[in-house]
């Protein structure tokens, strides 16, 4: 049976809520999740408890943590940085490398593919990546937030007035979007940051949610891949037809992109 876990990690002056689960016996596989960003974090809590809980009935391990400000962890999302989401990815990976020396895959979902692939540049060994509909840069993924402060302009009283949330960022600002008071380090961060492949070399499962009748890669996912095959990794693409979990208005299990994962995973062993 397996073993279920929630615990504090203590991580500098705080603690950060995580959530680990394992086989009995050996792992086959140590898999780090690294959640999205803002409100897409809560939308796709149910859909990744689900495929955590398929990974651990195969034989993984899987730790799941809520970065600074974020869950149940300590500290304001108002606080949050990039480079203390880093160090908290990176200690999650530590506390995992102590529970289990099974081969390590770094999951991340859309925004948190971008924060895998920037723990995983400071990691001395090699390793895997599953990315779940990544961004492939973080200024696209800035921007489509801040499109959430334009939107809400626009259907509000603030209508045409004000100074743009991007030009108040840059000015060392904290700026509202969506109920969440971004920090301009984060934004900053956040902007510069790149789906730039580790040098160590591994595998990598990339699975992008697509509508019906697509089955080829998304553009951005088409000029991106090469360049992981070009570092060395083991690239597998895969185009699901599924709900965008992340941004529905009712909480989704995308069901189709479980059984794409599981299927594409094989033996990771």
């Amino acid at each position: 049976m397996a073993t279920q876990e929630p615990f504090f990690l203590p991580v500098g002056d705080g603690r950060r809520y995580c959530l680990y689960a394992a086989p009995n016996g050996r792992p086959k596989a140590a898999f780090l999740y690294l959640h999205p960003f803002a409100e897409e974090m809560n939308k796709a809590r149910r859909a990744v408890a689900l495929q955590a809980r398929a990974l651990v009935t195969a034989g993984a391990a899987v730790l799941q943590i809520d970065l600074a400000g974020c869950g149940d962890s300590s500290g304001e999302f108002a606080a949050a940085t990039w480079s203390t989401w880093v160090e908290d990815a990176l200690a999650a990976q530590r506390w995992l490398r102590e529970q289990t020396d099974a081969p390590l895959w770094l999951w991340g979902l859309r925004s948190g593919c971008l924060l895998a692939a920037a723990a995983a540049a400071r990691l001395p060994d090699a390793g895997n990546f599953l990315f779940w509909h990544p961004f492939t840069s973080g200024q696209r993924a800035l921007q489509q937030f801040l499109r959430l402060a334009t939107a809400a302009d626009m259907i509000g009283a603030k209508r045409g007035s004000g100074t743009a949330p991007r030009e108040r960022l840059e000015r060392g600002e904290a700026v509202e979007i969506a109920g969440y008071e971004l920090h301009p380090d984060l934004a900053a961060g956040l902007d510069r940051a790149t789906l730039a492949p580790p040098p160590q070399g591994g595998r990598l499962l990339w699975l992008d949610v697509v509508g019906a009748g697509a089955d080829t890669p998304l553009p951005a996912s088409a000029k991106q891949l090469p360049q992981w095959e070009a570092a060395g990794y083991a690239v597998q693409h895969h185009s699901v037809v599924d709900q965008s979990f992340w941004q529905t208005v009712e909480i989704e299990t995308a069901p189709a992109l479980r059984a794409a994962t599981s299927a594409a995973l094989g033996d990771w062993s």
